[in-house]
């Protein structure tokens, strides 16, 4: 044994999708002194027209990590749409489900409940509302 600490399986492929994506300003890798972890909205954000999100739709908006629901009686909810799992941006809204690149946790947009693990903690809920036509989401709101 040489002394030093056997890196873990964690480390490695954090390390090696790191080197595989340098350049593309992000990496899967998840808490723990790894780069890459997303960030949900820390102030409230414009996410765009009001008219983006119709009656009884969801919408996300990537560049912010946040995914909006509309109610059919009018109403929005938001949630970030950082995984509770590992810390990674979700990406994909697929058939009305929102899917984690990094592990494939998945959770409904509408309402930030886990749909598939390894995630098991819900989406954290933002306060959201319409604002002079705007949806504005996020803490503050």
């Amino acid at each position: 044994m040489s002394g030093r600490p056997v890196p873990s399986r964690r480390t490695v492929l954090c390390s090696a999708a790191a080197v595989s994506v340098t350049g593309l300003g992000a990496t899967a890798c998840g808490p723990g002194g790894e780069s890459g972890i997303a960030a949900a909205p820390t102030a409230p954000v414009d996410l765009g027209a009001e008219g983006e999100v119709a009656r009884g739709s969801v919408k996300l908006y990537r560049d912010h990590n946040v995914v909006v629901g509309r109610s059919e009686d009018g109403s929005l909810t938001a949630y970030s749409t950082v995984c509770t799992h590992a810390g990674c941006a979700i990406d994909r809204l697929e058939e009305e489900r929102l899917v984690c690149p990094c592990h494939g946790s998945a959770f409904d947009p509408r309402t930030g409940e886990v749909l598939h693990a390894p995630a098991t903690v819900p989406l954290e809920e933002l306060p959201v509302e319409a604002r002079d036509g705007r949806i504005v989401a996020g803490p503050g709101v």
